[in-house]
């Protein structure tokens, strides 16, 4: 189900007269005028309803001898919330290309000719900031303190805070061993 379809199908279960609808089909498959004498609402305001579900993929219809039938559409109501938010959204293109600015704003605002000119305070652009050092150090490669002290010497004086800031942030790790590159 496409983020558009969702947002359609939640539209119309926000309403009271169609969660009754859909209730009624879920017992049975029924006409038009069957669903508005068991609801106690006219059958033009059936139509409306049933037309809004059956846009939205909740009922479709079918013919049977004199009657339209309307029958609850299983199949998108076994769809899990999960599946429906882990959907790739119509705006990921555009939240993606949105993140990419900001994150250069935010490196050109605290960097000068390679070097950080101080820490942010915000913690999102003082991450943006760490993830722009780590890639100074390679995966799978483990660095005594000295080394990632010089590394990081290089980009900022206060190199201790950084180093700290990085373990914290899960960019890095350390034991006995040394310090080394955390893969995501």
């Amino acid at each position: 189900m496409t983020e558009t379809e969702a947002i359609r199908l939640f539209k119309c279960l926000s309403d009271k007269s169609r969660l009754q609808i859909l209730k009624s089909l879920a017992m049975e498959d029924m006409y038009v005028e069957r669903l508005a004498e068991r609801l106690g609402i006219t059958a033009p305001t059936v139509s409306f309803h049933l037309k809004k579900l059956a846009d939205a993929g909740a009922v479709t219809s079918y013919k049977s001898q004199y009657y339209t039938m309307y029958s609850l559409n299983k199949d998108i109501f076994e769809t899990s919330m999960l599946d429906i938010i882990r959907e790739k959204s119509d705006e990921a293109d555009a939240q993606a290309q949105r993140d990419a600015v900001y994150r250069q704003k935010v490196i050109d605002a605290f960097f000068e000719y390679g070097k950080l000119k101080a820490i942010p305070a915000q913690r999102k652009k003082e991450r943006i900031i760490l993830d722009v050092i780590v890639q100074e150090f390679e995966y799978d490669r483990i660095y005594s303190e000295r080394e990632v002290n010089i590394i990081i010497a290089d980009f900022y004086d206060d190199f201790c805070t950084i180093r700290r800031d990085m373990i914290g942030e899960g960019l890095m790790d350390r034991d006995t061993r040394g310090y080394w590159r955390v893969r995501h």
